[in-house]
């Protein structure tokens, strides 16, 4: 009687091994050029309404202040984008909600040009705003999960850098298209282009590979690890394992859990007091300007150059960051930030000064954003990786709907230039103290998130 034959050894396949040992440049551009082409879309998108309210105003005949809750609508809805969407990135997967977000914002701003009142117009960038707002933090957490631990800060930047790109080619492409085609071109074109992206996103965008194996998923892990690695052995005894373990809890409380509340807090009180900024600039820039004395199209470059700043300084703070850490870098990035900003009302009427301060405020207020996404995204676990850097942007978000608002306001109080930007110095001046307590939070914790935020 012949013995039964012993069973096949399993073979193991690690997944940060793999990712840490496979050069495939072709895989990790791909992945990059379609989550950098999101985030670029994203950022177009989301300035669109402060680049067309100019134009807005003078063929609607309605004031200034009656566009402070259309700037504000949109970024409601990206705030309750970013904090549920995220938070079902984290059970679902990066790729369909991705995926879906592109579409829906897509169609959305296709429907924009259609619309001729006020509240039609508040309730579409509302609906808008909940499709771009989990597009960043999903993005940010598909890129880094690819990336070798080494690799994974810079990478996040280098990606959400799309943002602040789109967002400065939304200026050059809206002086272009405004003068020619009318305002409703820039939705036009905000719309058609994630449209395309969203089917290519369909054939070519992968799953996080840790998501999918702590999330017992194994045969798609497999399916995309043979993609990433075609090198790779694998038959009907592989088996692919994470270094991470899972958590059971909700992602959201799960934020507040093994010492991370400190730093939680922290990220989100950082990112609104920083939000407030970007976006009362970023909408409102180029409408002062234009009040300041300047042609339409020049407002609208001083507007670009903000983000233009803002797309130098991710690039140039990522490279920083992975030489003095987290810390050092955004202390001395927002208190840079508030002397910046702080000058833009005195030097308003030099144009030359005016563009080197705005340049300046958006490499360190624009800039250093996405600094502080990263890191939210390098703080925790692949589980929470999307939640964490969802609510941090979320939470945040309840900042930018509070500056187009609050910065309405005092220009309908006819405050002076040198007061108003004055008073928008100071949220970023606090945004330096909180990193400071940063500081604080990680000696304290200790262990595993010193080196990560120091």
């Amino acid at each position: 009687m012949s013995a039964n034959p012993a069973p096949a050894a399993a073979n193991v396949i690690e997944v940060e091994r793999v990712l840490g040992e496979t050069h495939h440049p072709a895989f990790q551009w791909m992945l990059l050029a379609l989550c950098g082409l999101c985030l670029v879309i994203d950022g177009f998108d989301a300035q669109a309404m402060g680049y067309v309210a100019p134009s807005v105003i003078g063929e609607w005949h309605v004031s200034k202040a009656a566009l402070g809750p259309v700037f504000s609508a949109s970024l409601f809805g990206m705030l309750l984008g970013a904090l549920g969407l995220s938070v079902l990135a984290d059970r679902i997967g990066r790729r369909p909600v991705l995926i879906g977000a592109t579409f829906f914002f897509a169609l959305s701003m296709l429907a924009t040009p259609f619309v001729s009142t006020i509240p039609a117009l508040i309730a579409l960038r509302f609906i808008t705003g909940l499709g771009l707002g989990c597009i960043m933090p999903n993005a940010m957490a598909l890129v880094g999960e690819f990336a070798s631990p080494a690799h994974r800060v810079k990478r996040m930047m280098l990606v959400s850098c799309g943002f602040t790109l789109g967002a400065a080619l939304g200026g050059f492409v809206s002086a272009a298209l405004i003068p020619a085609y009318g305002w409703r071109a820039v939705f036009w074109v905000g719309g058609a282009v994630p449209l395309l992206l969203a089917f290519a996103m369909l054939g070519a965008l992968p799953e996080s590979l840790q998501f999918l194996v702590i999330k017992g998923r194994s045969e798609r892990a497999l399916r995309w690890l043979e993609k990433f690695d075609p090198t790779l052995r694998i038959d009907a005894n592989t088996r692919v394992v994470v270094r991470e373990k899972g958590t059971g809890g909700a992602p959201v409380a799960e934020l507040f859990r093994a010492g991370r509340t400190p730093v939680t807090l922290i990220l989100w009180s950082i990112s609104f007091m920083n939000l407030i900024d970007l976006y009362f600039l970023s909408n409102w820039l180029p409408t002062v300007m234009r009040d300041a004395g300047y042609s339409p199209s020049t407002a609208v470059i001083v507007g670009t150059v903000l983000q233009t700043g803002g797309v130098v300084g991710t690039l140039l703070l990522g490279w920083f960051i992975e030489r003095f850490g987290f810390v050092r870098v955004l202390f001395v990035c927002f208190a840079g930030a508030a002397l910046a900003v702080g000058t833009i009302g005195t030097v308003a009427h030099a144009l030359p000064w005016l563009l080197i301060v705005v340049f300046a405020g958006g490499f360190c207020v624009v800039g250093g954003q996405p600094a502080v996404n990263a890191l939210a995204g390098h703080f925790y676990p692949t589980t929470l990786r999307s939640t964490g850097i969802g609510w941090s942007l979320g939470i945040g978000r309840i900042g930018s709907v509070i500056g187009p608002l609050v910065g309405g306001q005092l220009i309908a109080m006819n405050w002076s230039n040198a007061s108003l930007f004055h008073a928008a110095a100071v949220p970023v001046l606090c945004s330096a103290l909180l990193v400071i307590a940063l500081a604080a939070a990680t000696r304290q914790r200790g262990g595993q998130s010193e080196p990560r935020t120091a």
